[in-house]
């Protein structure tokens, strides 16, 4: 379920029973660094966020990415991830996650346009999505991106130490429905640290499937909603990557890297500090 986990190859080998990782607390040190690292993948969305103009291309902004997160000492945690070609996913309009950075992909005036990027430093993962509004869009795209951030941060709202995964996923389903969308349920958002994708499963949509995994302070979690305008079902493209909506209606998504603390939490990838 997590984001990329439920794309990748199944062994050929015989299976073997699934062991579950544990969840990991990060200790002072490991925490700044994961700082650090939030830090390269906030500046560089924040980049883009800036420079995004009718005309590019999605390889032109993967291009930038690959280049800032290298020059400031990280390597991009996405290109070669389970065979993944590029630094950032690039999804467009009905694109709801893991587009594939193109040459011949040109961003248009009015398109919704995601990108989620991470940053591999020292030892540790940062990874955040933001997406951007090109320009003049629809009243219902601007509407669309609106409610996905203002889900993402009513979910964040419920972090602290004691609290659950369900609080997390109750406040970001509510504010969805509230808006008239969907929330997709094919991805969810999940631990980050040591690894892009460890535990827990961090949902976006109540459930009894998942393990309700009780929050302590030193969880790192990749929060991570993802908002269609229409059906929440998704189909994946002949790329074995890209993921769009049944419909082709517009999808948004974003994503923040937050530190469980005693009292509440730390957005490390907040792109307003950087």
């Amino acid at each position: 379920m997590n984001i990329l986990g439920n794309l990748l190859p199944q062994p050929s080998a015989q299976p073997r029973k699934r062991q579950r990782r544990t969840i990991e607390l990060k200790s002072k040190r490991e925490i700044e660094i994961m700082r650090q690292s939030a830090k390269i993948v906030a500046t560089v969305l924040k980049e883009i966020s800036e420079m995004v103009e009718p005309g590019m291309t999605t390889a032109d902004l993967d291009a930038h990415a690959e280049k800032r997160i290298r020059e400031m000492g990280a390597t991009p945690s996405f290109k070669g991830y389970h065979g993944f070609p590029a630094s950032i996913c690039s999804s467009v309009n009905n694109e709801v996650v893991h587009g594939i950075p193109n040459k011949k992909k040109v961003i248009c005036e009015g398109d919704v346009l995601k990108v989620d990027t991470g940053a591999y430093y020292q030892g540790f993962h940062g990874d955040s999505c933001i997406t951007i509004a090109v320009g003049e869009v629809t009243p219902d795209a601007a509407d669309l991106i609106r409610v996905a951030e203002e889900a993402l941060y009513a979910g964040i709202e419920q972090v602290k130490a004691g609290n659950y995964l369900l609080d997390i996923a109750g406040a970001i389903e509510d504010r969805v429905k509230a808006g008239g969308f969907s929330v997709v349920e094919d991805f969810t958002g999940h631990g980050v640290g040591r690894n892009l994708h460890e535990e827990p499963s961090v949902f976006n949509f109540r459930t009894r499937e998942m393990p309700n995994v009780k929050l302590r302070a030193g969880m790192t979690l990749a929060i991570e909603p993802i908002v269609n305008a229409g059906s929440k079902f998704t189909r994946i493209l002949k790329d074995k990557w890209t993921a769009v909506t049944v419909d082709n209606s517009l999808s948004a998504q974003f994503e923040h890297t937050v530190l469980v603390t005693e009292d509440g939490y730390e957005i490390l990838t907040d792109r307003s500090k950087v």
